[in-house]
């Protein structure tokens, strides 16, 4: 099987134990993470072949960073190492009950940021590969990481090969004087898969459901399709969070058709980071292994809502456990 090839930031994810606030820590447990290298490392831990391709710092921290994905499976051949940078980080504080969970980033200046788009030969990087994924965050880090994923998907696209994108606007990652307005539009258009929010939609491409539409997220799925032909489906999850420790998810598609999947309900939520990259990478698996986008989205939605039982951002789950759940198996039961 050819590989997925993903591209974008890794950083270090540094979390206080136990619930612990930021203020109260006095030591932070330490992962690795990034979205899209989160969906190839679910990926490989499904058995389908992964690259990831990226811009680390040289130095201990940058091979850290590589070799935290290379023992999940996922190939790093391809990362490129600068001198003279840094690795960006997060640290994630964990809510409980009715305290929600927060994030604070220290990413700028980060080695991403800075890459060289020349230093990446897009043919090489994606000759045995079937598809690319990227998502929203890449190309808001910085201009050179905006043009750096602009040479991989016209790689991909004259190659032959699937795309597909989670939008994921971060309204406030946007700081280099480019708008996502100005740059998203043109990167869309060559995907054949889109992961997009009514929201996003809104925000990045100004579409709206229609006045008279049923089914909001159809409506606009529809009217992304109809603006870039190119995509053939789009996602989206649709969440309830009941409180940081109770989240209901439930899946979407539209490729023509509206597909939804049942309700999950997940309670005590472990971990929520890395819940979409999990769908992604459900979704990228059953398009790969089942025949139609029905058990694609079911196998998708249940990675993700057993994503949301393991710390850390990577789904590290089988095909057998998401296989047990869609056979109707949720109660959590000790198996020996």
């Amino acid at each position: 099987m050819k590989q997925v090839v993903t591209f974008g930031e890794i950083m270090m994810r540094l979390s206080p134990p136990r619930h612990q606030r930021l203020t109260q820590a006095a030591s932070f447990e330490v992962n690795y993470g990034g979205g899209e290298a989160n969906v190839g490392a679910a990926l490989a831990g499904l058995g389908v072949p992964a690259a990831h391709v990226t811009c680390l710092p040289a130095g201990e921290l940058g091979q850290a960073a590589a070799q935290s994905f290379q023992r999940l499976g996922v190939d790093m051949r391809h990362a490129v190492f600068a001198p003279g940078r840094r690795l960006g980080l997060y640290f994630l504080e964990t809510g409980a009950s009715l305290r929600a969970s927060r994030v604070v980033y220290d990413r700028i200046d980060s080695a991403f940021a800075h890459l060289d788009p020349a230093a990446f030969d897009w043919d090489d990087i994606l000759k045995n590969a079937q598809w690319l994924h990227w998502t929203g965050i890449s190309p808001a880090v910085s201009a050179a990481a905006a043009q750096a994923l602009r040479d991989g998907i016209r790689a991909a696209r004259r190659l032959g090969l699937t795309v597909s994108a989670d939008v994921n606007y971060r309204r406030n990652l946007w700081q280099y004087g480019r708008r996502a307005q100005e740059i998203m539009p043109d990167l869309v258009a060559d995907c054949d898969v889109v992961v997009c929010s009514e929201n996003d939609a809104d925000d990045l491409f100004g579409i709206r459901p229609a006045a008279a539409a049923e089914n909001h997220f159809a409506s606009v799925a529809n009217q992304l399709m109809t603006r870039f032909p190119q995509i053939k489906q789009v996602l989206s999850t649709r969440r309830k969070t009941q409180s940081a420790s109770h989240e209901c998810i439930k899946g979407q598609l539209y490729d023509g058709t509206y597909l939804e999947t049942s309700i999950y309900d997940i309670t005590p939520v472990v971990d929520r980071i890395g819940g979409g990259d999990a769908f992604l990478g459900g979704f990228i698996y059953g398009s790969l292994h089942y025949a139609t986008p029905r058990e694609a989205l079911h196998f998708a939605i249940v990675a993700s809502a057993l994503k949301h039982t393991i710390p850390g951002d990577v789904n590290l789950i089988t095909v057998a456990e998401v296989e047990h759940v869609l056979q109707g198996d949720t109660t959590g039961r000790l198996v020996r």
